[in-house]
């Protein structure tokens, strides 16, 4: 499937990459700038994985961090306007990944506490490094969004839901790390005035 030989081929030098079926894009691309935010994202769980994290939880960062490069796949390899993919044409994320995330966030999100307050990012260091990648992922959805608004450009709608969800799911699985150990770190309206 892939291969690197080489890693630099001295082909981006010009300020441009390769999308996966071979067109050229500026590295300033919004589609490249929305598949590197979310390779940005990835890197942060991975972060995440290195602080003390419940071994159940550690597994789902590990699905998830494999979903993310098939997210940045399907957005590397844009869909032609019109024309219908053969099955297996390209990697596409799909509903499955969708709903493994929402059965994820529904099984760590039914023991904690009812919110009566926004979270502050913080608490223990597995948690606050997960509202780092929250925030990055955000920001990949933002770019996403976006790119789909864009004239000529496809984005899958599963795509959108995926990066929607996964924001959710890292929200849930910060307050879940906070629930077991210091707890959640609360914003407190105009505490400082």
């Amino acid at each position: 499937m892939v291969r690197l030989n080489r890693i630099y081929t001295k082909t981006g030098d010009d300020g441009s990459t390769g999308l996966a079926r071979g067109p050229r894009r500026r590295k300033h691309d919004l589609r490249v700038d929305a598949y590197g935010t979310v390779d940005e994202t990835n890197a942060v769980i991975g972060v995440v994985r290195l602080s003390a994290v419940p071994a159940e939880l550690d597994a789902i960062l590990a699905r998830i961090q494999n979903d993310l490069f098939d997210l940045g796949a399907d957005l590397a390899t844009p869909q032609d306007d019109g024309q219908p993919e053969s099955e297996g044409a390209s990697l596409r994320i799909t509903a499955g990944q969708v709903s493994r995330l929402e059965e994820d966030i529904d099984r760590l999100n039914a023991d904690l506490p009812a919110l009566r307050s926004f979270v502050l990012p913080g608490g223990a260091p597995a948690a606050a490094h997960l509202h780092v990648a929250r925030t990055v992922c955000r920001r990949a959805e933002r770019l996403v969004v976006a790119l789909a608004d864009t004239p000529g450009e496809i984005v899958s709608g599963q795509a959108m839901m995926y990066l929607n969800r996964l924001s959710d799911f890292l929200f849930v699985a910060a307050r879940h790390i906070n629930h077991a150990g210091p707890g959640d770190v609360l914003w407190v309206p105009g505490q400082n005035r």
